[in-house]
């Protein structure tokens, strides 16, 4: 497993729940089931391994679905059953319902823990249909039906729209980062860019585009290549940057990536995983940018003030600073990456010095 996905992990027990909902009753038609937002290494006894259309848009996890034998998609196939893994934004919940409604589901199962909300999902559908049953069991809830005649149309996700006076208008969506608002520390990183920039520069962690589109408004890029693991996200990113100087890579940007070395790379790297801070995952977009970067390469980087990203940054880079501090934000510029082997001692050297 990649660290994206290992970090955002669940490993809710939907296997557990499946079982004990097949062994009351839960019938399934013939044909596929199309599981929407699987996440890595879950199991889904007693589902039929080969009946299983996993669709999931998350790189990090996609390989790894992948990886265990799975058939994966980033968009899903018409099938008579479905299984919805609920993320934890309820739009985006309901969303995946419409969405598997729309596409001929004759069974809908809908799996999650508390956390992600599930009980307010299960009251909305069961003010549009019967639910045909529910099992609750480890911190979670699985519930079942059949979609009949009713209509989830109006729970269709959409696109919304949000404009800034700099760089225009874009287009975001629910269960996407800073969906239907600008994040308010991007916005703080875009005002603390350079007017000019290096020629060839890496967005680590784009999203839909808006510090690309910062970035392609100022002198001096060439080439700029927005890095998302999120598929949606990424194809947003794709009409909101339409710069033919944009190109676009759906890849974890944790990992080792598959380009010639960059002059920059401006991020605000993720920190979450649901509520509970995850710093690690900062501090692995830190080492990726000083993997990419030039030798005179240079990184702009905002982040929660609270979070302990000074030491990798002295590690990692010959020079670095704070370009600016709000209440809750700081703005960093680091310079000059150093390899691994110019600041971690050798084994032999650990040993001498005990």
């Amino acid at each position: 497993m990649t660290l994206l996905h290992t970090l955002f992990h669940d490993p809710a027990p939907r296997s557990v729940r499946l079982s004990v909902a097949m062994a009351e009753g839960l019938s399934l038609p013939d044909g596929p089931i199309c599981v929407l937002r699987p996440r890595a290494g879950e199991q889904f006894d007693p589902l039929p391994m080969d009946r299983l259309q996993m669709v999931q848009g998350f790189a990090p996890d996609h390989a790894a679905l992948q990886a265990a034998g799975h058939s994966v998609s980033v968009t899903p196939a018409p099938a008579p059953n479905a299984l919805i893994c609920l993320p934890r934004a309820k739009a985006e919940g309901l969303g995946l319902i419409a969405q598997a409604v729309a596409g001929g589901a004759q069974c809908v199962m809908v799996d999650g823990q508390k956390t992600d909300g599930v009980e307010s999902v299960l009251k909305a559908v069961r003010q549009r249909v019967e639910v045909s049953g529910v099992v609750s069991k480890a911190h979670g809830k699985l519930f079942w039906f059949t979609p009949g005649i009713e209509r989830f149309a109006e729970w269709q996700l959409a696109p919304q729209p949000v404009s800034d006076p700099d760089y225009g208008a874009f287009q975001t969506m629910p269960g996407l980062f800073s969906a239907g608002e600008i994040d308010p520390a991007s916005r703080l990183l875009a005002e603390y860019l350079p007017d000019t920039l290096p020629a060839i520069m890496a967005d680590l962690g784009a999203g839909w585009g808006y510090l690309a589109a910062a970035c392609l408004a100022r002198k001096g890029i060439e080439a700029l290549h927005l890095i998302e693991a999120e598929a949606a996200a990424l194809e947003l990113a794709r009409t909101n940057v339409p710069d033919p100087r944009a190109q676009f890579h759906w890849t974890d940007a944790t990992q080792p990536l598959s380009l010639p070395p960059v002059g920059g790379v401006v991020m605000n790297p993720p920190f979450h995983t649901g509520r509970t801070p995850q710093p690690a995952l900062g501090l692995a977009f830190i080492e990726s940018a000083a993997r990419l970067l030039t030798g005179r390469g240079q990184v702009w980087m905002v982040a929660n003030r609270h979070l302990p990203y000074e030491k990798t940054l002295a590690e990692r880079f010959g020079q670095y600073q704070v370009l600016a501090e709000t209440g809750a934000f700081r703005v960093w510029h680091a310079s000059g990456p150093r390899s691994r082997s110019a600041h971690t001692p050798s084994r032999q050297r650990r040993e001498r010095s005990r």
